[in-house]
């Protein structure tokens, strides 16, 4: 793996100040908008994909870009049917070899298809979100996961939940939202990846002497968190 990465900047101190309050509105105010055909189509191919393999535990890869992360849980986790996710179809057209038989890619919009996952019951039993755009500029709190409408959809899924990045104000700020939304306390530590990085962006920023960080925490599963149409 090679490739060399700029470590990120920001104009915020510490936790955005207006964290609090996203997560509130987010918590009263359920997201509504219509869920897009594409993704609902999608969506309904993986719900077949999983059904074959129901007894299988699931996990899901949210956000899996070019799919390596996908194709490496896949086989860390034969008795396990893991299910990657992402919007671009260039990203997973990238050819990092054929999938495990226990491995699906899927098209779709991340917030719809989460919210499809809750409204079917989906209850993975684990869930990763490996190295999401930062938005390190203050002004896109709103951008970030956890500043997102979507925010408590993630934590209701429930399951063994890891995030990971390499600006430990991200992983900070999740860690505020998720106690915020459900109680639950999640550390924040370093870590060195065992063996080969889950994802290119990992090996770039490894290779570049980041630091990385992660949040790993137990959610209960909870429908009730946030109402799905």
């Amino acid at each position: 793996m090679t490739g060399h990465s700029r470590a990120i900047t920001s104009n915020q101190p510490g936790p955005h100040r207006d964290l609090t309050r996203r997560v509130e509105r987010a918590l009263q105010h359920p997201l509504r908008k219509p869920v897009a055909d594409h993704t609902r189509e999608a969506f309904e191919r993986a719900e077949h994909w999983r059904d074959a393999r129901a007894r299988m535990p699931l996990i899901l890869d949210a956000g899996c870009g070019v799919g390596l992360s996908t194709r490496r849980l896949a086989s860390e986790h034969p008795g396990c049917a893991v299910i990657g996710v992402d919007r671009s179809a260039d990203r997973l057209s990238r050819d990092h070899g054929p999938l495990p038989d226990n491995a699906l890619l899927v098209r779709a919009d991340l917030v719809d298809f989460w919210r499809l996952a809750l409204a079917e019951g989906w209850q993975p039993a684990r869930h990763y979100l490996l190295y999401p755009n930062p938005y390190p500029k203050s002004v896109h709190l709103k951008m970030r996961w956890h500043g997102h409408p979507i925010f408590p959809v993630i934590p209701a899924l429930g399951g063994r939940f890891e995030l990971r990045s390499n600006w430990r104000l991200y992983v900070e700020e999740f860690a505020l939202a998720l106690r915020q939304a459900t109680g639950v306390e999640a550390g924040v530590e370093a870590f060195e990846p065992d063996g080969e990085p889950l994802t290119p962006f990992e090996g770039k920023y490894r290779q570049s002497g980041q630091s990385l960080w992660r949040l790993v925490t137990e959610l209960p599963h909870r429908p009730e968190l946030l109402p799905v149409e």
